[in-house]
């Protein structure tokens, strides 16, 4: 789920959608907005695997887990590596 496995493809694995998700985030942004970016690079890079809003939330889960992002005052923010 996290990584690639046999069941979760590695365009659907978490740290990958995590990975569009912060090459998009150059700025502060809503997590609709963020969203909306993941699923339209997803479309334009012909990416026919479902992703839903729920799998994008928890990539988010993610990122955070590692301290790459953080939510502050309804923004989601890219964190200083």
């Amino acid at each position: 789920m996290i990584v690639p496995t046999k069941g979760v493809g590695p365009d659907r694995a978490l740290l990958a959608l995590g990975a569009l998700v912060l090459t998009d985030l150059d700025g502060p942004s809503t997590v609709t907005a963020a969203w909306d970016r993941l699923r339209a690079r997803r479309e334009a890079a012909g990416m026919a695997s479902p992703v839903t809003f729920d799998w994008f939330a928890l990539s988010l889960s993610v990122l955070r887990a590692l301290s790459l992002v953080e939510l502050r005052g309804g923004l989601l923010i890219r964190t200083a590596p």
